[in-house]
């Protein structure tokens, strides 16, 4: 299961975690494999807390940070987060925002209590992602950066690169894998359709050996799909370097879910997901709800643009995560296909030793030219 990434980064199995929760990202580089937090949610003190915390429970083992710079949104140019919200937030019309609030009344969601109410900016802009970006990189154990949305800007790559670290990019089509590989990105995710969060439309069988054909010798992790051993198999029969992995994680006993949240993913089938702009403004697959459903309908508004749409949602998102049980019917709850396969929760570790089981099995059967 050693490949060529594991010499690379210092890693014993080519399995990378993507989580927004730190004790995810340390279970998993525990066990061999490589955790990368999501940093989007986080403001730079705050992401300065997580990754001191991860730093004192991996034994010095490497791990990665996630950043949203997408390649293109509203407000792109300008650099000043302050004077960048203030301008997208006058763009938003009201109709959107009534819209939005109307919907939670009618769940029953509480109102955010007063003065903790977040910003809907987050770290979907440069001006809001670099400065996430800089705390990374004051972190020797973050071996790797990865961008989620578009190529990252060039003195992103630049600095990345200059501190002795791997930058890496998400893609969903050989034109966005050719985009990166040409400005000098070290490692692409390839993400097919099915897999959770922002994703194109091309499935994964389909989508990774394209890409890795496009882009080679660049090395290419497979996302999107990716549940068990044998799918971990597949990716590197391929010609994956590794696998990204990220439903998996959420039903895990480290991982940060409310009780409310972890029975919607635990519950859901593989047919309950949707891509949907309702939350980002950019197609975002997560489970099919009461909220995905009414921006759908004819006669409400439509989604706006990355990042104007997330400034309407962000008051679902908080309330969703203040008062989960009363929001169940209305929560982001991003996840890939593979959720169907999440039936239980189980301890990471336990979670990556059954893959490595399940891995080697695969293989066997293989050479032994037998079935499942």
């Amino acid at each position: 299961m050693k490949t060529e990434i594991c010499e690379r980064l210092g890693i014993e199995l080519p399995i990378f975690a993507f989580t927004h929760c730190r004790d995810v990202v340390a279970a998993v580089s525990s066990a061999g494999g490589f955790g990368v937090l999501g940093a989007i949610g986080f403001s730079p003190e705050e992401l300065e807390v997580e990754l001191s915390w991860i730093d004192e429970h991996v034994a010095e083992r490497p791990y990665g940070v996630d950043i949203v710079i997408p390649g293109r949104y509203e407000g792109m140019g300008e650099s000043d987060p302050a004077a960048l919200e203030s301008r997208l937030q006058a763009m938003v019309p009201d109709d959107h925002r009534r819209f939005a609030r109307r919907l939670l009344e009618e769940h029953g969601v509480p109102e955010m209590p007063e003065g903790e109410q977040r910003s809907g900016m987050m770290g979907w802009t440069e001006a809001t992602a670099k400065p996430l970006l800089d705390v990374a990189l004051r972190h020797p154990g973050v071996r790797l950066i990865a961008n989620a949305l578009g190529t990252p800007p060039a003195d992103v790559i630049d600095s990345v690169r200059a501190s002795g670290r791997l930058m890496a990019a998400l893609a969903g089509s050989v034109s966005h894998a050719m985009r990166h590989k040409e400005a000098g990105v070290d490692v692409i995710v390839c993400q097919g359709s099915e897999g959770g969060g922002h994703t194109g439309e091309i499935g994964s069988v389909v989508l990774w050996p394209e890409v890795m054909d496009a882009v080679s010798p660049t090395p290419v992790l497979a996302a999107g799909g990716i549940g068990s051993g044998r799918q971990i198999a597949a990716a590197l029969a391929m010609g994956a370097q590794g696998v990204w992995t990220g439903t998996l994680w959420l039903t895990v006993e480290e991982a940060d879910v409310p009780p409310a949240q972890m029975a919607a993913y635990l519950a859901a089938s593989s047919a309950d997901t949707v891509r949907s702009r309702s939350f980002t403004g950019k197609p975002c697959r997560m489970l099919k709800n009461a909220w995905t459903d009414a921006w759908e309908r004819p006669d409400t508004p439509d989604p706006l643009p990355m990042p104007l749409q997330m400034l309407v949602a962000i008051e679902a998102v908080s309330r969703g995560r203040r008062y989960p049980e009363q929001a169940a019917a209305v929560n982001f709850n991003p996840c890939g296909q593979v959720i169907g396969k999440a039936t239980h929760v189980r301890r990471a570790r336990d979670v990556m030793a059954s893959l490595v089981e399940e891995y080697v099995e695969a293989v066997e059967r293989l050479h032994a030219g037998t079935s499942v």
